[in-house]
């Protein structure tokens, strides 16, 4: 049976398989990627091909609905969620369409001699490679496909092998938008065959969001052969609480952070990092909140499930405390908050992916900095302070890709995603978005 198949979390039952490719096919893919940047992305105009950006925006709209039902069947999400995913996605695409001619506009350089002029000029690189998650199978794909194609880039997409459906949704969405065959390219290839695209001359570059172990076997693929790469990987994303005027909004915007996407989220806050004088509240309230925690979705899958329920156990052996909404059920596990969980526990320094959270006690703010910064990851964080100054002084000191300051959920088209240490290194969306695989190419005239 192929690896790639959809199969309903909430009920373990097989919808749908999907054949994996054979080695010709993926061999075509690359070949016809190649070949449509040689026609379609070095002979458009920017117009042109944002013209093609805005139609895929619109489509993603126009079949959000069904979208939606692939990514709940594939992964668990809820509806709600998975139509809201879809409809940001479409935004992400829109956000590079309308900005287009600004975005890759001609950027003049200041001579310091000499006359005539020099300029930077943003061109497409070639055929790319992308792999992308289960968590998020729609918006992965748009926060790395959107800026790409505005270049002129094309695309061979590997997606995760639970979500062939909406893979394929989202490549007739492309095709359907007027790019040309091969332009993106949908492939249902096996990691040797991946290895196989990497060492390929034809492909100009790699962007991996996935897990550590995952990124640094594409890393090292991706280096072998001189390939540019994008890693977005794992997180243990911080929420410092220093200081509040409300303190059961804080908690809420805490559990919020943590149980988004049902805990599975890289930048979802995984370690709550509180200072004393707020700590024994700040954990009152929260089991509470947790004694009343319905089950909601179920994880990806029963697998990820036992996985994550392995981790508790884990942690709870080696002396920490857990308050739980229940048991787990299949791949349904409560949200659970552990405690006491000291450096020398295994779960210290792991991520969990999944609806539980740990909380730390801080002395005071430069134990919270130190408590925050004690994780192999860099990726984002959250600040909660009444103090302005404060917030400016905690978020510099902390050494991660993205620190959002009393609000989450408040990640935006126009902002930049990523990270640094093991949580990978590039960044996605924004005006960065566009910078990660393009030509920035030098022209100087002397006269």
């Amino acid at each position: 049976m192929s690896k790639y198949a959809v199969r309903n979390p909430a009920t373990g039952e097989v919808l749908e398989t999907f054949p994996t490719a054979t080695d010709a096919e993926v061999a075509a893919a690359v070949a016809a990627a190649a070949d449509a940047h040689e026609t379609w992305g070095r002979k458009t105009t920017v117009a042109e091909r944002a013209a093609v950006v805005a139609r895929v925006a619109e489509l993603h709209r126009e079949r959000a609905d069904q979208l939606a039902e692939a990514i709940h069947l594939e992964m668990g999400k809820a509806l709600g969620a998975a139509k809201g995913e879809v409809l940001f996605s479409a935004d992400i695409y829109q956000y590079y369409a309308d900005r287009a001619e600004t975005l890759l506009a001609d950027q003049e350089i200041e001579l310091l001699g000499g006359e005539g002029h020099a300029l930077i000029r943003r061109q497409s690189v070639g055929a790319l490679l992308g792999i992308m998650p289960w968590n998020y199978p729609v918006y992965q794909v748009a926060r790395f496909a959107a800026p790409n194609l505005l270049l002129g880039n094309t695309i061979v997409l590997k997606h995760a092998a639970q979500c062939p459906r909406s893979a394929a949704l989202q490549a007739q969405i492309l095709a359907d938008a007027g790019l040309p065959e091969g332009g993106y390219v949908n492939v249902y290839a096996t990691s040797d065959q991946i290895a196989d695209v990497i060492a390929d001359p034809r492909i100009h570059g790699v962007s991996l969001t996935g897990s550590e172990r995952a990124g640094s076997i594409i890393g090292e693929l991706a280096g072998r052969h001189l390939k540019k790469c994008v890693l977005e990987l794992g997180g243990a994303d911080p929420f410092v609480l220093l200081s509040t005027d409300d303190l059961a909004g804080a908690v809420d915007d805490a559990l919020s952070a943590r149980t988004g996407n049902v805990g599975q989220a890289c930048n979802g806050a995984k370690r709550f990092v509180v200072v004393d004088e707020l700590y024994d509240a700040f954990v009152g309230l929260l089991h509470d909140k947790i004694a009343t925690a319905g089950t909601g979705a179920p994880l990806s899958s029963v697998g990820a499930a036992e996985e994550l329920a392995g981790q508790v156990a884990a942690a709870v052996g080696a002396g920490a405390t857990l308050v739980s909404a229940g048991e787990r059920d299949g791949a349904f596990h409560p949200v659970g908050v552990l405690t006491d969980v000291a450096p020398d526990n295994p779960a210290y320094h792991q991520e969990f992916f999944g609806p539980v959270a740990m909380v730390f006690r801080a002395a005071d703010e430069a134990d919270a900095i130190r408590i925050a910064n004690d994780t192999p990851y860099g990726l984002g964080s959250y600040v909660y302070t009444t103090d302005p100054e404060q917030a400016d002084r905690v978020a510099s000191a902390l050494e991660v890709g993205m620190v959002f300051v009393n609000g989450v959920g408040l990640e935006a088209v126009e902002l930049p995603f990523g990270g640094v240490r093991r949580s990978g290194y590039g960044r996605e969306l924004g005006t960065l978005g566009i910078d990660e695989f393009v030509n920035k190419k030098m022209i100087r005239v002397a006269r």
